[in-house]
């Protein structure tokens, strides 16, 4: 491939939700079109496009992937708002993909086996991998001579050590059944990792906690640009309380449900749909719904965030012991990036690590690449937002270089 040579690169990002996309003429990351469809699967979505042409937020009645992807494509072609004349000129379609197991060691061009692999791991990711492979399915209807590529959340912990990413299981499960920790949101920590090694002004050495905090949220350990630990483990189950799932809570709980009576449909419901955030306080799996709570007053609501900010502190500490020496703590993510009172909290008591946040700093962080520490602090707090799209787009135009 001539390195001069310009590739547009259509990068979907779906979720149970929503799907987010973006345009990028590669190289040179020169991002076309951006935005998003959410609210899937109510009875209206809401349609974000932001592009030099047009910029609108708007009601659609989109009801499937592909109905979702058309809308897209069909924008971003569109004569009077679109930003390229024709779908041909879309020269990949880059695909997000949460769990990817041990089969991918970085991104791969989409083919049957491919699909299979991400089909088998549906029962690891069940609110990830099922739309993953939807939005993947609706582009090659819709883009049937486009390659798609997918990039895995896990490949970044590959390189967790097996100390730290084995279980206290019979080791024959690990052998038969690959049961281990592969971790999760790895596009996200690599990406913001990156960013903050460049603001620290620093080659890949730093040792830095990326903490992505959104409805699924997880923390990593990254050691010189390399991740060797992370929170999420087998399935994106494991670690912090999340917006619907417990993070980490004792197994036999479980059994002592299913002797209860409980079914495993019941059970993996309540895992995955109905614990964390909306499971403690009954309100919302969405934290600016439970901040509002907590201000009405609302007990459970306020125990909710606690625990939230607690899992988050554990870990933060639990890691520094991990890496013995810490140069950074990132933020990202849509609570990372937005709400300083969830950052203020989970770092609040822990000035024994050189750990201190200046609370003028962090309230008037505005989404924005930031410091948030104070003077005192040894250890930088920095916000960084994450762009998975981009991450993915970089990634998708290297593999098309190398071929």
């Amino acid at each position: 491939m001539n390195n001069n040579e310009k590739h547009k690169i259509l990068i979907i990002n779906s979720g149970s939700s929503s799907v987010k996309y973006a345009l990028f003429q590669m190289p040179g990351q020169n991002m076309l079109a951006k935005g998003a469809i959410d609210r899937i699967g109510q009875s209206t979505s809401r349609f974000k496009y932001d592009s030099k042409v047009k910029v609108f937020d708007r009601e659609v009645h989109t009801k499937t992937y592909q109905d979702n992807l058309s809308l897209i494509v069909q924008t971003i072609t569109d004569k009077g708002i679109g930003i390229i004349s024709h779908i041909k000129e879309i020269d990949i379609v880059g695909h997000r993909v949460v769990h990817g197991g041990s089969d991918f060691n970085g991104p791969a061009i989409i083919n049957e086996a491919v699909i299979d692999s991400i089909k088998k791991l549906i029962p690891l990711a069940p609110l990830h991998n099922p739309p993953d492979l939807e939005g993947i399915k609706a582009a090659g209807k819709i883009l049937p001579d486009t390659r798609q590529i997918a990039c895995f959340d896990t490949t970044f912990h590959r390189t967790i050590p097996q100390t730290a990413f084995m279980y206290g299981l019979p080791y024959e499960l690990y052998e038969k059944y690959n049961i281990r920790k592969f971790g999760f949101h790895g596009i996200s920590h690599r990406f913001v990792a990156e960013k903050a090694t460049q603001l620290l002004n620093r080659d890949g050495d730093r040792n830095i906690i990326t903490c992505h905090l959104g409805n699924g949220c997880s923390i990593t350990a990254i050691k010189g640009g390399r991740s060797v630990d992370t929170s999420m483990g087998f399935t994106p189950m494991e670690g912090l309380l999340m917006g619907t799932r417990p993070g980490d809570f004792d197994p036999a709980i479980i059994f002592y449900l299913e002797a209860k009576g409980y079914n495993q449909n019941q059970l993996n419901d309540i895992c995955n749909k109905k614990s964390g955030l909306i499971g403690i306080s009954g309100v919302s799996s969405d934290i600016r719904d439970l901040l509002k709570a907590v201000r009405e007053g609302n007990k459970r609501a306020e125990l909710a965030i606690e625990i939230f900010c607690y899992r988050i502190k554990k870990y933060i500490g639990a890691y520094t012991a991990v890496l013995g020496k810490l140069d950074a703590i990132v933020f990202t993510g849509g609570i990372g990036e937005n709400c300083p009172q969830i950052r203020a909290k989970a770092c609040d008591g822990l000035s024994q690590l050189d750990i201190e946040i200046d609370p003028d700093k962090n309230n008037l962080n505005e989404n924005k690449e930031s410091y948030i520490s104070n003077l005192k602090s040894k250890v930088k707090i920095l916000v960084i937002p994450t762009n998975e799209e981009l991450a993915i787009a970089k990634d998708c135009f290297e593999l098309i270089k190398e071929r």
